[in-house]
């Protein structure tokens, strides 16, 4: 639903929040769903619209390599435009930079013998939820590894000091790709300086489900129903 409403408002790019789609299930993030669970939700956003659509993959859903091939393989047959894929584990902790490295080779070198050149690898570095120190160093290291591994983005969740988006914009060529946090939400500003690409993460979800906890609250404790009256009228066209 979100995303039929969100293509109606004019965002011309659906990104899935892996957050938010395990939440609307009942789950906490963290691949806790399965692939086949992610994979109906997937298909259910692709058949209500007709922007292109990229989607969280987390780590890949898998710790085997050739698995995590295979599944980001499948999102692109379904149609999707690209994924954001992850150095970390379920657990936060890094990988071996190397090791993700030669996951994005072995991944874009299959994916172009596909026929899916177009199809867009945003390298996720969570450099900045796994580590007290260095972390602006580790992005870069990191950073430059995935570019030349084929990566056609990098995303840095919590990333959020100026100084530290200004060195890796000046390191890279790729896109960066930076999450919606409290003290950066200037969409604007973020563009003057060279962001290309900005996720809400899962602020929008948080947000929604604040509201449903909100009302669900107030009914109980009024025995009163009028405030789920004050809302602007229903604008989206649902499908029949």
């Amino acid at each position: 639903m979100s995303a039929l409403i969100m293509e109606q408002q004019g965002f011309n790019l659906i990104g899935t929040t892996s957050w938010g789609v395990a939440n609307s299930l009942g789950y906490q993030d963290g691949e806790i769903i399965s692939f086949d669970e992610y994979l109906k939700v997937i298909k259910n956003i692709l058949s209500v619209i007709s922007i292109p659509l990229s989607v969280d993959v987390e780590s890949g859903f898998s710790t085997n390599k050739e698995e995590i091939i295979d599944n980001v393989l499948t999102l692109a047959k379904l149609g999707c435009s690209g994924v954001n894929l992850e150095d970390s584990t379920k657990e936060y902790q890094l990988k071996p930079k190397q090791e993700f490295s030669e996951l994005l080779k072995d991944l874009r070198s299959i994916l172009d013998n596909a026929n899916f050149q177009d199809f867009f690898i945003n390298a996720r570095t969570d450099t900045y939820i796994a580590l007290q120190e260095r972390q602006l160093e580790e992005t870069l290291e990191r950073a430059a590894l995935y570019e030349k591994s084929g990566a056609n983005g990098i995303f840095v969740p919590l990333m959020s000091d100026k100084n530290d988006i200004k060195s890796l914009l000046s390191r890279i060529t790729l896109p960066l790709n930076i999450m919606s946090l409290p003290n950066i939400t200037d969409i604007e500003e973020l563009k003057e300086i060279g962001i290309r690409k900005y996720s809400f993460g899962n602020a929008m979800s948080d947000a929604i489900i604040s509201t449903i906890e909100k009302f669900s609250k107030s009914i109980l404790e009024t025995k009163n129903t009028k405030e789920l009256y004050l809302h602007d009228d229903l604008r989206t066209k649902f499908m029949n």
